[in-house]
């Protein structure tokens, strides 16, 4: 749903029944309010100034100051992409009915997805202990300030606004906490970045699969019944996935020459990419609870008629399976590249070194420098945030998990490990046919015939091989590869 949503033209509705709960909501704000219940971010100030009383002549001021005095995010601005999803976490989170936000702002939030208007959001800023400084400017764009990318263009808030028929909303009781206290922009972010990494731990597999037909490896540590003795929910769905890609390959085919096993990079991919699958399932369901669930402090409970201090907003545990995402996905790069450095070696492979098409041409040899070189950026990237924090506000907010900065890591990452797969699809397929006359699989033989469709064989001359990569970096990137193999 946050990615159809985030990338795509789906359209937002609220089930009307919720409208009604939201009203009711927003008045047990008031009767607790009215009742002297002091309500941080109500009749109370915020952070280090919770002890500052907020009368009700003053509230459209204290409102306006908090979002104004919160706005500190620094650049650079999030693609729309990640602002729509931002936008959508935010929205679903403020469904929980534990805020007690005026439901016209929860409609301001629907109108802004639905009729494309995407605020300037920074996305540093944060410590992860809820994303205040940059929520801010979703924020103050929904009270008409600021800018925001509407139709391609930017165009200040106001303005657009204007065009579209739409008033400003105007904050009132505990509304500003409501719209900033939260972790949407490091969980809709995280939303995206998760899918991604779905779709490239596929494609490593695939790409696996024919390096293992270029290496001319054994598919012996695949087979099913070796692989239900360990027991491994992710590496016994990978093996069969490996299977079912190499099915009809010449691999499957008694060879005495072949050597009994290969190395680990090859021989252990179901295990290593299995964890990584089990990893990331257990990040998915971790940041399921939190999309569909209340972070809000302090926490409106409707069925008991009171309000409660809370850390709800502490990210901790699904900030952990990100980190160990990171983690995880490094050691795919690493096998990645320790399969690719044995392709271009005769010793293993008996084709030519560096998969050369004739003796004159260098190929691919100085590639290797590429593609170790963005892997130490993975590695660096790896090293876990969430504990390199401060104590601010008076001391009072004394741990923090930055999470905005863990998830934008594992960004990184993955972006990196685009290109060092798609290195590794060059020169498996560049081995792939120097072994003419071979038989592949259902899967790879077409994978072969997608790469083909955007860098040609390797042959006669040395050529620049900055394009070829970035080519096969966006056939990655944009998921063209698995959509073209129907994976």
């Amino acid at each position: 749903m946050v990615e159809s949503a985030a990338w795509g033209d789906q359209s937002v509705s609220i089930e009307e029944s919720l409208w009604e709960k939201l009203e009711d909501s927003r008045r047990l704000v008031f009767e607790l309010a009215d009742r002297g219940i002091p309500i941080y971010g109500c009749n109370t100030g915020v952070g280090w100034n919770k002890d500052k009383k907020v009368t009700r002549e003053f509230i459209t001021k204290f409102n306006s100051s908090m979002l104004h005095s919160h706005a500190v995010g620094v650049g650079p601005y999030a693609p729309v992409e990640v602002v729509r999803a931002v936008m959508l976490v935010r929205l679903n989170g403020l469904l929980n009915m534990c805020t007690g936000i005026s439901p016209g702002i929860v409609r301001m939030y629907q109108e802004f997805l639905n009729r494309r208007i995407h605020p300037l959001l920074p996305v540093r800023g944060s410590v992860g202990q809820a994303d205040i400084g940059n929520l801010s400017h979703i924020a103050l764009a929904m009270t008409g300030e600021g800018r925001a990318e509407y139709h391609g263009e930017i165009l200040p808030v106001r303005e657009i606004l204007k065009k579209e028929g739409l008033a400003a909303a105007v904050p009132a009781e505990k509304d500003g906490l409501a719209m900033i206290s939260s972790n949407a922009l490091s969980a809709g972010w995280a939303s995206l970045v998760l899918c991604r990494a779905e779709k490239i731990r596929k494609a490593a597999d695939v790409i696996s699969c024919m390096a293992l037909e270029g290496f001319g490896g054994n598919t012996s540590q695949l087979r099913m019944e070796a692989a239900k003795k360990r027991k491994y929910e992710g590496q016994i769905k990978t093996a069969e996935a490996m299977n079912r890609y190499l099915k009809g390959s010449f691999l499957y085919k008694a060879n005495s020459s072949r050597p009994l096993q290969d190395p680990l990079c090859y021989r252990s991919v179901s295990q290593v990419h299995g964890a990584v699958s089990d990893a990331l399932s257990f990040a998915e369901k971790e940041l399921t609870v939190q999309i569909n669930s209340s972070d809000d402090n302090p926490c409106l409970l409707t069925e008991e008629r009171d309000i409660t201090p809370s850390a709800n907003f502490e990210p901790l545990a699904w900030v952990l399976p990100l980190e160990m995402l990171s983690i995880a996905f490094s050691h795919v790069s690493k096998a990645s590249c320790l399969r690719a450095i044995k392709l271009a070696n005769p010793a293993f492979t008996r084709l030519t070194r560096n998969l050369s098409p004739q003796e004159s041409v260098i190929a691919f040899s100085t590639i290797q420098k590429t593609f170790t070189a963005l892997d130490a950026e993975i590695r660096s990237l790896a090293n876990p945030v969430s504990m390199d924090t401060f104590p601010l506000a008076g001391e009072i907010e004394d741990r923090s998990t930055n999470a905005p900065l863990a998830v934008q890591r594992l960004d990184k990452i993955l972006d990196n490990l685009c290109y060092i797969l798609g290195i590794e699809l060059m020169l498996a397929g560049q081995a792939m046919d120097l072994r003419r006359g071979e038989t592949f699989g259902e899967i790879t033989g077409k994978g072969l015939a997608v790469l083909r469709e955007k860098i040609p064989f390797y042959d006669k001359d040395d050529r620049i091989l900055t394009e070829d990569i970035e080519a096969v970096y966006e056939l990655l990137k944009e998921g063209t590869f698995l959509r073209k193999l129907n994976i």
